[in-house]
């Protein structure tokens, strides 16, 4: 049977992977059919390199991944993993939603400012609506005031004559004996 695998190269304490594919009956480091990728842990973070043809060409004639193997070409978009387009795609997607996201705030923002401006002009009118009713009010009381200071005239005028009709009343009574 073929195996997808792990074939550690590097010094001691420095790992580096091949991925080979080998027959499963022969050693980790030993004899191999070809080189398809790399994988480098000592990269931070750890970098993987593969030949996608011909991955999918040996997985296409029954090359059985190991289980590391399996995790790494899922890494990349194989077997059903999550591929780097998708990744890109997901990332882009993400990228779009927080843009929206922020002109939604912004939008927000805006229609915050534009309330409050309408809410100040509202108080501004409604300051110059109370301003000229303080006024009108005044302006009647200016009218009335002068009446009223008529008025008090206009009734002593008559409490005059008044009392010169009283006087002239016990004239009259006195003269009304007289007849």
């Amino acid at each position: 049977m073929v195996k997808i695998r792990l074939r550690r190269m590097g010094a001691k304490k420095r790992p580096f992977y091949r991925i080979v594919v080998a027959d499963s009956r022969t050693a980790r480091d030993g004899r191999f059919i070809e080189v398809v990728g790399t994988y480098d842990t000592n990269q931070d973070p750890p970098t993987l390199t593969l030949k996608d043809d011909r991955i999918e060409y040996w997985l296409g004639n029954g090359a059985q991944p190991s289980d590391t193997a399996r995790g790494l070409l899922k890494i990349h978009g194989f077997l059903g993993g999550i591929t780097s387009k998708s990744a890109e795609a997901k990332a882009a997607k993400a990228a779009a939603k927080e843009a929206e996201a922020k002109v939604a705030v912004e939008v927000a923002a805006e229609a915050a400012k534009a309330e409050a401006a309408a809410a100040k002009a509202a108080a501004k009118v409604a300051a110059k609506a109370a301003a000229e009713a303080k006024a009108a009010e005044e302006a009647p009381a200016a009218e009335e005031a002068p009446v009223a200071e008529e008025a008090p005239a206009a009734e002593e005028a008559p409490v005059a004559e008044e009392a010169p009709a009283a006087a002239e009343a016990p004239a009259a009574a006195e003269e009304a004996p007289a007849e």
